[in-house]
């Protein structure tokens, strides 16, 4: 059957300018980082990504290293794009990464021209696309000038392989010497894409959340859920189906400890009184900043989307649950700061 997607799309979702751009995003959107790879078939990936389509999602993010194993992710959305979104390639942002390590040799990762030219040639490929309306340097390489990585993704743009520019888990000083060379060379840096969550403010801490406000760049919250303690489940002891069983999981022991655990607790029962599962609150949280453009969330069910879209019926957080928020997770937050060598994404 040929899909085709709901009328009503646009009825409910809200969009938010990146910046001082002309970009809109939607104040949710979906990345395929863990749960689209090799072990993901068509018709389980096409369910949650024509369901996000249909809600208003317009946003879908992946990079190179997207799986596992690197590029299946870009390879099942590329399938997904040929068979049932073509129609509607226009009213989609998709955007693609690189930085982290892709092939064998010393071009293989971080943020050379080499690399990144390469790796957007790569992912286009993949993905059976012309352009991509978002590409990112996936992470700050301290060996590289940055001019050198700023002009790769200039170049990017002027041979019309990429619409927009972004950053991910640049710091703030980073961040600034970004801008301006981007800015010198013609190109806006229009996006950062920080890890963010109540239990992880590095990017309030380290000012760089003021210095994308003042210079007018656009942000997306990657694991706003802190790779899902914020949804409850561990607390619930939960381990089956979750990054926690993973061999190579990304999840920090760090982030399950009982400290963390507490915090997640406390902020329990203030969802509860919201009218929100965990999850929402979470959301609600990250996007309460008007730097924020989005929220990047990842999910592995139908059900555990709709339970993140659900946040739409109550973004707004008052003054006093926010200091009530501050309170109950002052003992549990996460001290994580984006390295030279890349915070582990």
């Amino acid at each position: 059957m040929t899909y085709r997607a709901a009328a009503s799309r646009y009825d409910a979702m809200q969009y938010r300018y990146s910046g001082r751009s002309g970009l809109k995003l939607p104040v949710v959107s979906l990345g395929l980082w863990q749960n689209f790879g090799g072990n993901r078939d068509y018709p389980s990936a096409f369910e949650i990504l024509g369901y996000a389509f249909d809600q208003g999602i317009t946003h879908f993010d992946l990079a190179n290293n997207y799986g596992p194993p690197p590029g299946s992710s870009e390879e099942l959305f590329g399938q997904v794009l040929a068979r049932d979104f073509k129609p509607y390639r226009d009213e989609m942002i998709i955007s693609s990464k690189a930085g982290y390590e892709m092939w064998e040799g010393p071009y293989g990762e971080f943020g050379s021209r080499k690399y990144l030219i390469a790796s957007c040639d790569q992912s286009l490929k993949r993905m059976g696309l012309d352009y991509v309306d978002i590409f990112y340097s996936h992470r700050y390489d301290p060996e590289t000038p940055l001019e050198e990585t700023m002009g790769a993704l200039a170049s990017l743009v002027h041979q019309g392989k990429a619409l927009y520019v972004g950053i991910s888990s640049y710091p703030e000083a980073e961040t600034r010497k970004a801008h301006q060379i981007l800015k010198d060379m013609g190109v806006p840096l229009t996006i950062h894409q920080p890890s963010y969550s109540i239990l992880n403010r590095w990017i309030e801490d380290d000012k760089t959340i003021d210095a994308c406000g003042e210079l007018g760049i656009g942000m997306i919250a990657f694991s706003p859920l802190a790779q899902g303690v914020l949804s409850g489940k561990y607390n619930r002891g939960a381990k089956s189906g979750t990054r926690a069983e993973e061999a190579n999981s990304s999840l920090r022991q760090s982030h399950i400890e009982p400290n963390v655990l507490e915090a997640v607790e406390n902020l329990g029962a203030i969802a509860e009184r919201r009218g929100q599962s965990m999850v929402q609150l979470a959301l609600s949280w990250v996007l309460r900043r008007s730097e924020m453009t989005s929220a990047l969330i990842g999910v592995r069910t139908l059900e555990q989307l709709k339970d993140n879209l659900g946040v739409l019926d109550n973004l707004t957080l008052s003054d006093e649950e926010i200091a009530e928020i501050d309170a109950a997770t002052i003992n549990g937050l996460m001290e994580l700061h984006p390295r030279p060598q890349g915070w582990l994404r």
